[in-house]
C-alpha cells in the first residue's frame, strides 16, 4: 500500500512539474510574441480605415517582424488610430517621415502593419512619436476589379467564337472569301482580266506611236521631254559654274585677307 502511495505521489509530482514547465513555457512564447520581455517603445499613426487589422497583429519593417500592434481606437468618423509597440533597437532606423502602411500575409493572410525606412537624412522617431500613413487597398476592391476583368475577357471570348463561327460557316465577306471558292476564282479572273488590259493597252499605245496620224502628237511629246530635259540639264550646269565662281572669290577674299594681316603685323 506504502509501495502504491510513493508511485502515485512520484507521478503526481511529475504531472505537476511537467505542466509548470509548459505553463512558464507558454507565458514566454507568448510574451516574445507579444514583445513582454524585450524593450519597446510606442508608434502612433492613423488611417481612415484599418480594413481588418486588429490588435496583436504583426508589424513588420523592412520584411521582419519589430513589433505588434497594441491598440486599435475610433478618433472619430474618418480616423483610427493605431498603436504600435516596436522593439527598441530598431528605433533608431525608422525615421520622422516614415510611413506606416496595411499589408496582408499573402492574399487571404491576417493583416500586417508595415513601416517604411524613411529619408536618410530623417530625425529618429521618439517614444510616442505620430507618423504618416498611407491608405490599404482594399481586398475586395481588388477581387471585384479581377471579377470584372474575368468578366470582360469572357464577353469578349464569347463574341470572338461568334465571329469565328460566322466566318466559319461563309457569312460575311471574310467569311465568303474563305469559305467560297466561287468568289475566290472570280478574283483571280478579275486580276487576270487587268493583267491581260495593262498588257494590251502597252501594245496599243506602242501601235499608236507608229500610227501616221498621231506620229506628230508623239514626237512633239518626246522633243518637250527632250527640251525639258536639257533646260533642267543646263540650269544644274549654270549653277555648278556659280558655285564654283563664289568658292574662287572666297578663296581670293580669303586670301587677300590673310595677306593684309601679314602687312599689318610687319
Amino acid at each position: 500500500m506504502n509501495a502504491k502511495s510513493a508511485n502515485f505521489k512520484v507521478r503526481l509530482g511529475l504531472f505537476v512539474s511537467v505542466g509548470i514547465l509548459l505553463f512558464f513555457l507558454a507565458i514566454f512564447f507568448i510574451g516574445k510574441q507579444k514583445n513582454l520581455f524585450d524593450p519597446v517603445f510606442q508608434l502612433t499613426t492613423n488611417f481612415r480605415n484599418v480594413s481588418g487589422l486588429q490588435v496583436g497583429n504583426t508589424v513588420r519593417f523592412s520584411g521582419i517582424n519589430v513589433g505588434t500592434v497594441d491598440n486599435i481606437r475610433i478618433v472619430n468618423d474618418t480616423t483610427v488610430r493605431v498603436d504600435m509597440l516596436i522593439k527598441n533597437d530598431v528605433r533608431e532606423f525608422i525615421k520622422t517621415d516614415s510611413e506606416a502602411g496595411i499589408g496582408s500575409e499573402g492574399i487571404i493572410g491576417d493583416r500586417v502593419v508595415v513601416v517604411s525606412s524613411g529619408s536618410v537624412s530623417g530625425k529618429k522617431v521618439k517614444d510616442g512619436q505620430v507618423i504618416a500613413s498611407s491608405e490599404p487597398t482594399e481586398t475586395d476592391a481588388i477581387i471585384q476589379s479581377l471579377s470584372i476583368t474575368a468578366d470582360n475577357a469572357a464577353v469578349a471570348t464569347d463574341e470572338i467564337t461568334q465571329i469565328l463561327a460566322k466566318i466559319n460557316g461563309g457569312q460575311g465577306t471574310l467569311g465568303r472569301l474563305i469559305q467560297d471558292t466561287t468568289m475566290a476564282t472570280n478574283i483571280d479572273k478579275t486580276i487576270l482580266n487587268l493583267r491581260t488590259s495593262t498588257k494590251k493597252l502597252d501594245q496599243n499605245m506602242d501601235a499608236a506611236k507608229d500610227n501616221f496620224l498621231l506620229r506628230g502628237y508623239f514626237k512633239k511629246q518626246e522633243k518637250a521631254k527632250k527640251e525639258k530635259a536639257e533646260k533642267e540639264a543646263k540650269a544644274r550646269e549654270e549653277a555648278e559654274e556659280k558655285r564654283k565662281e563664289a568658292e574662287e572669290d572666297a578663296k581670293k577674299e580669303a586670301e587677300k585677307k590673310r595677306k593684309e594681316a601679314e602687312r599689318k603685323k610687319k
